[in-house]
């Protein structure tokens, strides 16, 4: 097992923490991180995109002209999709973006972000993410003093509310309970940031 030091919001140094090796400790892996950012992003995508078939926008379906002797080329209907005002032919249509991938590669592609975090020497332990007061210049002070501009902090399973309200504000920092911890937030902030209770959870979540 991996020794962290933890440290309080003030970045005074206050204990030691062991982190599972089989969590905070795996092999690098782009692949598995690749596949997760995509099924996160794919799935967040609405799909309402539509747009009108040929049977769905408003128009006569009579002939334009006759078949023969015109001398032009051969038409049915306006809505026809080679006419102005006519419909999409092969349009996008209302559905679901949504991919499948297993639930191992998705345990796994988190434990490697966590692992690749502590690996790059990016990783936090806080013993607690509370604040007395919902102050945002507070807060930013103590995480100037910590070094972070841009970091993902994860708490316990309840966040404390004077901390959500004062990090609302900060551009470039995100809290998460530790039930929503995921790869695709982990990567996009520069510093991990775990509390004693999150590193908790994720080790009962991910064992």
């Amino acid at each position: 097992m991996a020794q962290l030091k933890v440290c309080n919001l003030d970045a005074q140094e206050i204990g030691t923490i062991d982190l599972d090796d089989g969590i905070f400790a795996m092999p690098a892996r782009a692949d598995i991180l690749h596949r997760m950012v995509v099924y996160q992003l794919a799935k967040r995508q609405q799909g309402t995109h539509k747009t009108k078939t040929y049977g769905e926008v408003r128009g006569s379906t009579a002939k334009i002209y006759r078949q023969k002797g015109t001398g032009r080329a051969r038409h049915g209907a306006k809505r026809a999709p080679q006419f102005r005002g006519g419909g999409k032919a092969f349009g996008p249509v209302v559905r679901s973006h949504a991919i499948d991938l297993p639930k191992k590669v998705r345990k796994l592609a988190l434990k490697t972000a966590l692992s690749a975090k502590q690996a790059e020497g990016k990783l936090i332990v806080l013993d607690e993410a509370r604040l007395t007061e919902a102050k945002t210049k507070m807060l930013a002070q103590k995480l100037g003093k910590l070094g972070l501009s841009s970091a993902l902090i994860i708490d316990g399973r309840e966040l404390d509310r004077n901390m959500m309200l004062a990090a609302r504000n900060l551009v470039g920092i995100d809290l998460l309970p530790e039930q929503g911890a995921n790869v695709y937030d982990i990567l996009r902030r520069d510093t991990l940031v775990l509390t004693r209770a999150a590193v908790a959870g994720l080790e009962a979540r991910l064992k």
